[in-house]
């Protein structure tokens, strides 16, 4: 069992997610008082925060999901920034879809 596998098994345990997620809460806490320092720190360590929490708590994932049906474009904003697969894939599709639009509209246009 290599340490990858070790990390997902000892992950499920519920303790352990409940401590990742205060983890992850704490981290977006202290972002604000990390942000009045010079450089980008408060904004890294709020990303750090927010992933740890909607990778292990069930309710940041449900609250996540509102967010971005309330408001798309600050939700493909967040998605770029935690670097998500399934952002990069929504993105790819919707670029796609923009040009089918265009092809379609220019063939149409002739």
């Amino acid at each position: 069992m290599n340490l990858k596998e070790k990390w997902l098994a000892w992950s499920q345990i519920p303790a352990v997610r409940t401590g990742l997620t205060i983890i992850g809460v704490l981290l977006m806490l202290v972002s604000p008082a990390l942000g009045i320092l010079p450089g980008p720190g408060g904004i890294i360590v709020f990303g750090a925060g927010l992933g740890l929490a909607l990778k292990y708590s069930e309710w940041a994932k449900r609250q996540y999901v509102q967010f971005k049906r309330k408001h798309p474009k600050k939700g493909r904003w967040a998605d770029w920034g935690l670097r998500r697969r399934s952002a990069r894939r929504r993105e790819q599709l919707r670029k796609q879809r923009e040009a089918q639009i265009a092809a379609q509209a220019e063939a149409q246009g002739d």
